[in-house]
């Protein structure tokens, strides 16, 4: 045979013949050589979604040492060995081996992403081949195989359908919906037509599980070639660090391989904005700190011994906060914990920082923002009325949801009906069911309706004895018709006496005596696909008479239907202006979001049913459903969860924007968006082209190139029939855009999209393990409004790192200016007298760092933090705000250190600096040693403050609420709220004095004496820092308070105080976009 055109994807706009043609195989015998089974294999691969990998253990091991952060650790450590302090040393070294551990274990996790994708892969196929049907592993399917599924199995390959008998499958993995797929041999002319995935019905995917019927298809693609296999292939990170852009010159290629290498190995351009910038700081300070040793060695002329190299080593490990990533990962973990607790799974840690600055959300439909379970909403009854179902929590129970009827109205005419009243009748069910019904409405023909929803129906609802819970089995769809019924006390048990368990019976009276029930089965014709309709028949005991029961998709219904009730219930033909009548409330319907289906009966009397016409009723379908007379419209949809509208509408008073990007159809997603608030409801103020960008279908945004999508003003809010592929083009947009992004969804199809958000976000309950293993969070609950808590405690830890980020730079920043200004200080032999020596170093940065930083870690959240902007993810925690804070804090500590340093030495002493008192203690060294004390306690005192100040970075300490009730008790509230904060800053305070005090320590190891007066002096210090901090923070709220006066106050009163978060598809805000946008583009 010639070779085979593996390329080619449009199969579903092929028939068969010309797909047998283009893959070379026979639909009876299928392929009948070995040997181009084997070079097909060879050609095109197997079929698998790759082969296992074993773990690289070694390889994960040096990813994890070689970025900044731990190397400069480590760094630290050989230098805390160096010096000999053992204890230092120790606890860098358990930082470092936690980090690591923590590291590989999140990659190895990582790892188990491509496993659970191979483990949804069938291991068996049924093939034709040479005439005969083999069992095969799936492994060895290859293009041109004829294949046999069945229900239950999981299609092993991408099949063009040839055959197929009430064929449907799940195809949820893909498309993200959870109704069954019905599937038909339907060619698809438009070959130009980008057809989606979804509606491609003349395909079966892979992966995909039948649920329904049995059907035979050419296989057209394997592997990593079919659908579920390109959402794999997108998983894996192809994209290397050696750079090929054809271009770009080879020395333009070798920089950048040479940049982007570096980058990844320190970690500066990998991982989440929090990770980078901190592993940036890292090499920042590893060089400061490098420049601050040769300084100190330079001032004294090179002439470097022991105590020269301690301390040029003690003012470089002043500049690396050491205890910075055991407080981050520390602070992380108790944010996770609290997380779990609010039915959030943290994946990974530094997603918890990254989702304060998450200013857009894709989410999915169905099961994300809806229920996933489809209730009844509206019943259209021709002259009867229509009647809507009012929500409920619950939707398989029948007890709950009110019922109301608008008498003799149809939809379309309650839509286009500009009168006030309608008659709207509240508590439909009583007054039906206790005949208080107005006398126009003819509640038989209700009934009708009601006997043939509740009997063209085989799903089951019932109440759980053990659980005490409402279950259903059977399609979704029959499901909702067969709640509804049993809303209205007329479930299929009460009409033919079956028994489906649970407390049904009791709650319906059910009669299991068959002589009292009213109905009794005759026949049945099952749904079937290719026509979209299903059967019943029954035989009335009450009536005496044979009764036809015909549901399904409006447009089979209607066919079949010759007939309809007009003016109660008389009988009148249905003409084609009566039909267009009845496609005008379907119209009405489908717009409102609703999936609609048709009922429609025909009546035998038994006593002139002859038995050739019984034997009909059984066996002759196309005579049972013609000429039937048409009953009514139901209208059906799958919910929004109670909390979504709420949950979206508080992202956009946070300014977050909320998009929906679902596999469902344009009007049922523009529906629900605009129920649960992504979309306006008053679409018809806005221009038409911007309501066009608002919704859009994934071909039509599938088809737009980059530019063109960039050159959009806005970005959609409602992508329908979407793609995987769709998602990821979103997600590329908004990153093109600069926006900060997270992703949810559950199913299969949304792990590339998952894994290339800034946030991916899984469902827990429904979400597939392909698509937990992706995401950086995963929603206990399957809760959209969890993502809220998710998003509140992100911010919240975000704010606290910034805290003790503050807090450790600005007290490295003190005691780097302090310790170099300090080799001014020389004694009688020239050499730099410390003002602080190693030990003392040391010990501040243990005492007034790792756990008062932890304690700022643990302060709960602002009050106005969810109505603030999101946090900024190009700068991070390191806004010019901190980085001004920063050094300014740092050299008021500075300053207060040198004046209590200078005022022992030079006011109250003679200014005798000693000599070699950087080794040990001499009588010549009494003034230096104490003046270290008072210098060591300021130090100390001043990082100890600064860790309070900084709980708010601008209100006052002292008053952190100026709102309160209790202005006076208010203070002692705020500092006890955080217990862990201020019993570490207390122990602080007290762990100065035993230090000073205690014998040999004191001269021996920190080289500095117990003090008297000196106290007062570090006391007074302490307190002038206090105060410069207080005014600091002064000048900033005066700053900040000019920054924000409003320029016209008339103007300003007349501002809303609601945000509005469709602002920028106003025109005005459009046009203004697009401008700028442009202006953007020309560059």
């Amino acid at each position: 045979m010639s070779s085979v055109d593996y390329e080619f994807s449009n199969f579903h706009s092929l028939s068969i013949n010309e797909t047998l043609t283009l893959l070379k195989t026979d639909v009876d015998t299928g392929i009948t050589s070995k040997d181009e089974v084997n070079r097909r294999r060879t050609e095109n691969g197997d079929n698998s979604l790759g082969d296992d990998s074993k773990i690289d253990y070694k390889a994960m091991l040096i990813h994890q040492i070689c970025n900044a952060m731990i190397l400069v650790l480590i760094i630290s450590l050989v230098i805390s060995f160096a010096i000999q302090d053992w204890i230092t040393g120790g606890v860098i070294t358990g930082v470092v081996v936690i980090n690591v551990i923590i590291g590989l274990f999140q990659e190895y996790k990582a790892t188990k992403t491509m496993n659970s994708l191979r483990a949804l892969s069938s291991p068996n196929a049924v093939v034709i081949r040479n005439g005969q049907n083999e069992i095969i592993d799936s492994k060895e399917v290859v293009v041109g195989d004829i294949c046999v599924v069945k229900v239950g199995d999981t299609v092993p390959a991408d099949l063009r359908l040839i055959e197929g008998k009430n064929f449907e499958t799940d195809e949820s993995l893909l498309t993200g919906e959870s109704l069954p797929v019905p599937k038909s041999l339907i060619i698809y002319m438009n070959k130009e037509a980008d057809t989606p995935v979804g509606d491609r019905l003349n395909l079966a995917f892979s992966s995909s599980t039948v649920v329904k019927g049995r059907a035979k298809g050419i296989v057209i693609k394997t592997g990593l070639h079919t659908e579920i296999g390109k959402i794999a292939k997108s998983l894996q990170d192809d994209a290397g660090l050696i750079s090929r852009d054809p271009s770009k010159t080879f020395f333009g290629n070798a920089w950048k391989t040479i940049k982007d290498t570096t980058g990844a190995f320190l970690g500066i351009t990998t991982g989440t904005p929090l990770h980078r910038k901190l592993s940036k700081l890292a090499v920042l300070l590893f060089w400061i700190a490098v420049v601050f040793a040769i300084v100190v060695m330079a001032s004294q002329k090179f002439e470097v011994d022991k105590g020269v190299a301690i301390y040029a080593i003690c003012v470089a490990l002043s500049m690396i906060p050491s205890s910075l990533v055991v407080v981050l990962t520390i602070t992380m973990s108790v944010g996770a914990a609290v997380m779990a607790s609010r039915n959030v799974i943290i994946r990974k840690l530094d997603s918890l920082e990254a989702l304060g600055a998450v200013n857009d959300i894709c989410s999915d439909k169905t099961g994300t923002l809806t229920q996933g379970k489809m209730v009844a909403k509206q019943v259209w009854i021709p002259t009867f009325g229509t009647i809507r179902i009012g929500d409920s929590n619950e939707p398989f129970n029948p007890n709950i949801g009110d019922i109301e009827v608008i008498p003799k109205v149809s939809p379309f005419e309650y839509s286009y009906n500009e009168s006030e009243d309608v008659g709207i009748i509240r508590s439909f069910k009583e007054k039906y069911l206790n005949g208080e019904l107005p006398s126009g409405m003819d509640s038989n023909l209700f009934r009708q309706w009601l006997e043939a929803a509740s009997l063209a129906n085989i799903a089951t609802v019932f109440k759980d004895k053990e659980s005490d819970d409402w279950k259903a089995h059977g399609d979704p769809t029959e499901i909702a018709i067969q709640v509804f019924t049993a809303k209205m006390n007329l479930p299929r048990s009460v009409l033919t006496g079956e028994n489906f368990g649970g407390d049904e019976s009791e709650r319906n009276n059910e009669k299991s005596d068959e002589s009292e029930v009213p109905f009794e089965h005759y026949a049945e014709y099952p749904f079937d696909s290719t026509i979209k309709r299903m059967s019943a028949v029954y035989k009335s005991k009450v009536d005496n008479r044979y009764e036809v029961y015909t549901k399904g998709a409006f447009e089979s219904v209607l066919k079949c239907c010759g007939k309809w009730y007009v003016k109660g219930s008389e009988v009148s033909e249905l003409r084609e202006e009566d039909v267009e009548t009845i496609k005008k409330n379907i119209d009405i319907l489908s717009s409102e979001g609703l999936r609609v289906l048709a009922f429609a009966k025909k009546s035998y009397r038994c006593d002139d049913v002859s038995e050739e016409e019984l034997e009909m009723l059984k066996s002759k379908r196309s005579e049972v459903e013609e000429d039937l007379i048409f009953l009514g419209l139901i209208g059906i949809y799958d919910p929004p969860r109670p909390e979504t509208a709420g949950a979206v509408k508080k992202f956009h008073q946070a300014g977050i924007n909320v998009r929906m990007l679902t596999g469902d159809f344009p009007g049922t997603a523009k529906a629900i968006a605009q129920e649960v608030g992504i979309l306006p409801t008053n679409l018809y103020h806005y221009p038409k082209e911007v309501v066009d960008i608002m919704v859009m279908t994934g071909s039509q945004f599938d088809k737009m190139s980059e530019n063109e999508i960039d050159e959009l003003p806005v970005l959609p809010l409602v992508i329908a029939r979407c793609s995987p592929q769709t998602k990821v083009r979103m997600i590329e947009a908004l990153h093109r855009r600069d926006k900060f992004c997270a992703m949810t969804g559950d199913g299969v199809n949304d792990s590339p999209s998952l894994k290339m958000a800034n946030v991916g976000i899984a469902m827990g309950i429904n979400g597939s393990d392909v698509a937990k293993d992706a995401a950086d969070i995963v929603l206990s609950d399957d809760n959209f409004a969890s993502i809220l808590n998710a998003v509140e405690e992100g911010r919240r830890t975000s704010d606290n790192i910034q805290k003790f980020v503050l807090q450790l730079l600005a007290e490295n920043v003190a005691q780097a200016l302090y310790l170099i200004v300090g080799l001014c200080f020389q004694d009688e032999s020239g050499k730099s007298v410390f003002p602080l020596a190693p030990v003392e170093v040391l010990w501040i940065i243990v005492v007034t760092s790792c756990f008062p930083a932890m304690g700022l870690g643990l302060e709960k959240a602002a009050p106005d933090l969810m109505d603030r902007p999101p946090n900024d993810s190009k700068h991070g925690i390191f806004t010019w705000e901190i980085i001004v804070d920063t050094f300014i804090y740092g050299m008021i500590m500075a300053a207060s250190c040198m004046g209590s340093f200078t005022t022992v030495v030079y006011g109250k002493g003679d200014g005798n600096l000693g000599y070699n008192c950087n080794r040990e203690y001499s009588s010549s060294c009494h003034l230096v040693f104490r003046a270290r004390s008072a210098a060591f306690a300021t130090m100390t005192w001043c990082a100890l403050v600064l860790a309070w100040e900084v709980v708010d970075l601008r209100r006052s300490f002292f008053r952190m609420q100026p709102e309160t009730d209790t202005p006076f008790t208010q203070f002692f509230k705020d500092i006890w709220s955080n217990k862990f904060l201020f019993w570490s800053i207390i122990f602080g305070f007290v762990s100065a004095f035993p230090v000073v005090y205690i014998p040999v320590i004191n001269d021996k190891v920190f080289l500095h004496k117990g003090i008297g007066y000196e106290w007062g002096i570090a006391i007074a210090f302490s307190v002038a820092f206090w105060g410069g901090c207080e005014l600091y923070k002064y000048g900033k709220r005066l700053y900040y308070k000019k920054q924000n006066m409003a320029s016209d106050p008339e103007k300003d009163l007349e501002k809303s105080s609601r945000k509005d978060p469709f602002e920028a598809y106003s025109t005005s805000a459009t046009i203004q976009t697009e401008l700028y946008i442009t202006k953007k583009a020309s560059y």
